[in-house]
């Protein structure tokens, strides 16, 4: 029979002991659960941690306690969603190329957000992609370390639609393709609401082919703006719908959708404007769809809202804009409607820097668009930025304008060797840059060279 170990203080035996303490700290992270809704994740690992313990003690008679530690292993940081700080779940990683756990970006994106938490950059597209290998490894890590691996959140997507949720909204989308102005005001903020706080119910749109039709309409009599209260509710309920990433195909082909958002951006309520140019940017994560929107008229009035400078219209117009911009052809449609001159007085104002800025690069490789920028001043508006600015991804994005302008616009070569000559702006950003805002800026460095000499030898 195995000798029983006995503690040096000649009280319990050692196994005893350890018994007794594993049992006090799975009372404690037991009660933690029991008493606060929102309990953390370690609270749960801390209490299957402690339930392994007391196992092994009980099936294992020379199990070795000393080897069981109560504080839980800190995971590497790749495996933690900067925006919660915790274990993630569910990683997918956004446009930007930056991993998140699904739960909190989406609620990031929910809420307006057009840019990327970490990164600052703006999305060109809010589509979440699992990643399958960070999910493996985190697997793996949990494994190892015997700590219970997190279950993923249930998409939104996926989640179960009631029958009753079901009828209720479409009676709701009866009521909006009646001709009583009453009901349907009533039913729109209904539908709105429903939209907002069921997103499982946005999936029923693509299950009917008429049921955006049904939805808008009140709006369908040939002006808008007569009510304006039933106008922003059902264009806030089209960005809502938009969002059900298996919708935007089918919500922009609706020949009705895309003229009654351009219309609603010249003529509404602010939130109305705003929340066409959000449904806009929504919808056109589909190229296909980018290319149908601008082709219907779409960037001139996203660029006069982000001219007339209203905080909650120009995030969501810019964020359109450049998700516009990104196909090729969309390009000059987009400098031909006067989006340099509007972006430019923004950035020189330091409006939505980083948005706009994110635009100015993506259009600054057209040769009509780097004619302005240098008509505007560009090159000591950017130049100033580089300096005064702590934002590396926008360090990086006004060198990048500024080799684009510099090599495709000699006459623009003096004022930067100026300041170069001044400041040692470009020389600077070489050295401690990002790398490919070093790359550009040495690019700009060996331009300048030669400028120089041919200078001189002239």
């Amino acid at each position: 029979m195995a000798k029983t170990t006995v503690d040096s203080g000649g009280g319990l035996p050692a196994a005893a002991k350890a018994a007794d303490e594993m049992k006090r700290e799975l009372q404690r992270a037991v009660n933690s659960i029991i008493e606060d809704d929102n309990y953390s994740l370690e609270a749960n690992d801390r209490a299957m941690q402690c339930l392994c313990a007391l196992k092994d003690l009980k099936l294992k008679p020379n199990f070795d306690i000393s080897t069981f530690s109560l504080s839980l292993p800190v995971p590497p940081h790749e495996f933690v969603c900067p925006l919660s700080n915790q274990l993630m779940k569910d990683p997918v990683v956004l446009a930007s190329g930056q991993t998140y756990d699904r739960l909190f970006i989406q609620k990031w994106l929910k809420d307006g957000n057009r840019t990327c938490p970490e990164t600052k950059q703006v999305l060109s597209h809010s589509v979440l992609t699992s990643n399958h290998l960070v999910r493996k490894m985190i697997s793996q890590w949990c494994q190892k370390h015997g700590i219970e691996l997190p279950s993923p959140s249930l998409d939104e997507n996926q989640d179960i639609i009631t029958n009753a949720d079901r009828y209720r909204l479409n009676s709701l989308l009866e009521i909006l393709s009646s001709s009583n102005i009453r009901e349907q005001k009533k039913a729109a903020k209904q539908v709105r609401m429903l939209t907002k706080q069921i997103p499982s119910l946005r999936a029923v749109f693509g299950e009917c082919s008429d049921a955006v039709t049904k939805l808008l309409n009140p709006l369908l009599s040939g002006n808008v703006s007569n009510h304006p209260d039933l106008q922003e509710d059902l264009i806030t309920t089209v960005l809502n719908i938009s969002i059900h990433d298996n919708n935007k195909k089918l919500v922009a082909e609706n020949p009705v959708v895309i003229p009654l958002l351009i219309e609603s951006l010249k003529f509404g309520t602010l939130e109305t404007r705003s929340n066409s140019a959000a449904a806009l940017f929504t919808l056109s994560a589909l190229d296909s769809n980018k290319h149908n929107i601008v082709k219907a008229g779409a960037l001139k009035p996203l660029v006069d809202l982000l001219d007339e400078g209203q905080p909650l219209a120009m995030k969501d117009a810019a964020s359109a804009i450049f998700n516009l911009s990104v196909v090729h052809e969309n390009k000059s449609k987009a400098v031909s409607e006067g989006t340099i001159k509007v972006i430019m007085k923004k950035i020189i104002e330091r409006i939505l820097v980083d948005e706009l800025l994110a635009i100015l690069a993506l259009l600054s490789n057209h040769h009509k668009a780097i004619e302005e920028m240098g008509e505007l001043g560009a090159v000591s508006c950017l130049l100033s930025i580089i300096k005064e600015d702590t934002s590396e991804h926008n360090k990086e994005n006004c060198i990048a304008i500024l080799y684009t302008v510099c090599y495709n616009d000699r006459t623009k070569l003096k004022e930067i060797w100026i300041d170069e000559s001044t400041h040692g702006t470009i020389s600077n950003l070489a050295r401690s840059g990002t790398s490919r805002a070093k790359r550009k800026a040495s690019g700009i460095l060996e331009r300048l060279d030669r400028y120089v000499s041919l200078v001189h030898t002239t």
